[in-house]
């Protein structure tokens, strides 16, 4: 097995998250369960700001809390010294409830509405990243009611591709994110923003995918924005404070993953954005990114009760367990892989291969296909490793199945951050037909 963070294997032969042993986590706090490591997440944090320090650059790694948003995730966050990503009401409710400072979150998304916009504006967030032409005009107006003076961002799609899969691309032209930075969007709206007084624009965002694994898009998105910076210096007197490069590092799943550090890829861009200013004499502007997989995916295991079996004789064995598509929706949407031991004895040698089916009633509920396996029992634990990102925060009701809880680990010791919903939970907001 691949250890990730303080995983390990304890005295007692069973899987081991931040010195607390997970076998005992399931039978504490029930399955299916979310663990996460809160130490591995920790260590992500420091290695992407710690760079930008070591290179001497001004910047912020804002987390994309899209990726996993509870009120102590976004208190941990906090604790780190990250600025915020929201792309909803919802986690920017979550977000000032958390107590987090509201002068590093930045709001995300294409299609904002009103009454986001009026709670950004009235809690005095840090940055709202413009989407398009719409927000824009809208964001005009209440500014212009409310007397209110914000900054902002212009969101561009460069045209780069990242080597992802096509449902997570969002840097390519034909995209729903964004100005278009090659056929005249991105300047009209730059135009309209920069003429407009309520606006402070400070610079450019784009984010060009996920879950990559080079930084050759990177490069390639900052040389496109570079140049049309030096370009609008000359033509609108406008200079970038702030050129944010999004996020979208890849993290490792199963053994063809081949993520690069968190180091590697802040020092390739601080260089090659050094590089481009410097070649077309403009001041170096403030970098921003925006981990969130890379901060949370590898750091969160899910652990699920073992259940019924079914063999087709010649064709595969069956072995159901008691979450699925419910708490990890990935799989289903997008064809996502991973990796999986039993938690109660993870050093075992694998004697099949099995493929494991989620309890919802759907045939395409299936979380792991073709999975080498030691003998399971009833009683055993299958532990399912990197569901950090993208797993609590997509998960739903399908079937009427209460959503798990969510457990923190660290140094030894265990911490309830998200109670599993009830039954009570499901029809809590129902009212009757009469």
């Amino acid at each position: 097995m691949y250890f990730y963070g303080s995983t390990g294997v304890n005295k007692n032969g069973n899987l081991e998250i931040g010195g607390v042993d997970a076998v005992e986590l399931a039978r504490q706090y029930g399955t299916p369960l979310y663990v996460y490591d809160v130490a591995l997440m920790r260590e992500r944090a420091r290695g992407f700001k710690q760079t930008f320090d070591d290179l001497n650059v001004t910047a912020q790694v804002a987390y994309a809390s899209k990726a996993f948003s509870t009120v102590a995730m976004i208190q941990l966050a906090e604790e780190e010294g990250l600025s915020l990503d929201v792309v909803s009401g919802g986690e920017l409710y979550t977000a000032i409830v958390a107590g987090f400072p509201v002068e590093r979150i930045h709001f995300h998304g294409n299609n904002k509405s009103r009454e986001e916009l009026e709670m950004a504006l009235d809690h005095k967030i840090g940055c709202i990243v413009v989407d398009n032409f719409f927000e824009l005009n809208l964001l005009k107006d209440l500014c212009r009611e409310k007397n209110a003076n914000v900054n902002i961002l212009l969101r561009v799609t460069p045209g780069i591709e990242a080597h992802t899969h096509d449902y997570i691309l969002t840097g390519q032209e034909d995209s729903k994110f964004g100005f278009d930075l090659q056929n005249g969007q991105a300047e009209n709206a730059l135009k309209m923003a920069i003429e407009n007084n309520f606006f402070n624009v400070l610079g450019l965002h784009c984010h060009i995918g996920s879950q990559i694994f080079e930084t050759t898009g990177f490069l390639l998105a900052a040389k496109k924005i570079v140049e049309k910076l030096e370009q609008w210096k000359n033509e609108l007197s406008f200079v970038a404070k702030v050129l944010n490069l999004g996020g979208g590092f890849g993290i490792r799943y199963t053994k063809e993953d081949e993520p690069i550090l968190p180091s590697q890829y802040v020092r390739e861009i601080i260089t090659e954005v050094k590089h481009l200013t410097d070649q077309h004499s403009l001041k170096m502007p403030e970098i921003w990114i925006e981990p969130g997989r890379s901060l949370v995916g590898d750091a969160g295991i899910t652990l699920y009760q073992i259940g019924s079996s079914k063999e087709v004789p010649g064709v595969r064995k069956y072995l159901a367990v008691d979450g699925g598509m419910s708490d990890n929706i990935r799989p289903a949407l997008y064809q996502a892989k991973y990796e999986a031991v039993l938690a109660n004895k993870p050093l075992a040698k694998a004697n099949q291969t099995v493929s494991i089916a989620g309890k919802c009633c759907e045939s395409g509920d299936m979380l792991i296909w073709d999975l080498p396996l030691p003998e399971p029992g009833e009683e055993d634990i299958l532990a399912v490793f990197c569901t950090g990102a993208y797993g609590y925060s997509m998960a739903n009701n399908y079937n009427r199945i209460p959503r798990p809880a969510v457990v923190f680990v660290e140094n030894g010791r265990a911490t309830l951050v998200v109670k599993r919903e009830s039954y009570e939970d499901l029809v809590r907001l129902d009212l009757p037909l009469k």
